[in-house]
């Protein structure tokens, strides 16, 4: 199973206050043990939203609003995506990163193509299983 594990702003990544050598250091470590493990996929920090944008859509011409966005606590400072065998297992992984105290993230499973049951028409299967393998190459 697939999680993406969401790293949620604060006042701090909102305003650019980069993170300290001790902090990277800890997450380089963290990180390092993830993928040994090989549960770790992909993860990556993000700028503020003050040099991102949001589009939002309608029936009309999508509007775009730059940022920034205001309630860090509902932005996104990061993320992981990582390959376990449970929820559990995926909790168990994110209680031991070093995060500072008022610091959160939230884990969210990933959809798998089975979940989307006759949906997914063998020609989409097909097309996504194409796309997956040029992401990979």
């Amino acid at each position: 199973m697939r999680f993406m594990v969401i790293v949620k702003a604060s006042a701090d990544s909102e305003a650019g206050v980069m993170p300290t050598t001790e902090l990277l250091t800890a997450m380089g470590r963290f990180n390092e043990e993830m993928v040994r493990a090989g549960v770790m996929v992909a993860g990556e920090g993000l700028q503020p939203s003050s040099k991102g944008a949001r589009v939002h859509f309608s029936e009309a011409e999508p509007k775009v609003t730059r940022g920034p966005f205001s309630d860090p606590q509902s932005l996104i400072a990061g993320f992981w995506l990582i390959e376990v065998g449970s929820l559990d297992e995926a909790i168990s992984w994110m209680k031991r990163a070093p995060f500072p105290s008022g610091d959160a993230i939230e884990i969210r499973q990933v959809f798998s193509a089975e979940d989307f049951g006759e949906a997914l028409t063998p020609e989409l299967r097909e097309q996504e299983q194409r796309l997956r393998a040029g992401l990979s190459s």
